[in-house]
């Protein structure tokens, strides 16, 4: 109960900041992508499940509140969040680096794939070179407030785990 209180209350803070915050913090015409940093960072801390969970969870909501079409941010999400669970896994190094690579990475394919997936259902409106750059100025300002967000991630994260103890 305590993990879908915590997603629950993620998604809508991170919604909301999105939504109000970041919509007039623009980075050269680019705003954060605070669904892709969230789906990305559950996959990080806590494995391809959780990070596809709230990737699916994140994109519903975004696609929903944004009124945008429904299920590709979803998809896209879930798919992203799977599969940097995934990479994360065969990563060794306890870099403190590694989340911002990872999360700017991430948002970039992410944010491409998205609109890739636009374009094949009729949806993308904008060129390819603008496209580009908004996903690369979006991966920028995500890896930018990665140190920010990511502790806070973190430490929610593990504050939600089950502390049942075992009685032999």
């Amino acid at each position: 109960m305590r993990r879908v209180l915590l997603l629950s209350a993620v998604v809508l803070t991170a919604l909301l900041l999105q939504t109000t915050v970041f919509a007039d913090l623009t980075l050269l015409g680019a705003r954060p992508e605070l669904m892709y940093l969230l789906a990305i960072s559950f996959a990080i801390l806590e494995g391809p499940s959780s990070g596809a969970v709230a990737g699916f969870v994140g994109g519903m909501a975004q696609d929903f509140f944004m009124n945008e079409p429904k299920g590709i941010t979803a998809l896209t999400l879930t798919l992203l969040g799977y599969a940097v669970g995934l990479v994360r896994q065969y990563i060794v190094s306890p870099s403190p680096v590694l989340p911002v690579v990872l999360v700017a990475t991430g948002t970039f394919v992410g944010v491409l794939f998205n609109r890739v997936v636009a374009f094949l259902l009729g949806q993308l409106d904008t060129s390819w070179a603008y496209l580009l750059r908004a996903a690369a100025l979006s991966a920028l300002y995500n890896a930018i407030l990665t140190p920010l967000l990511f502790p806070l991630l973190r430490r929610a994260a593990e504050g939600s785990r089950s502390r049942r103890i075992v009685r032999w």
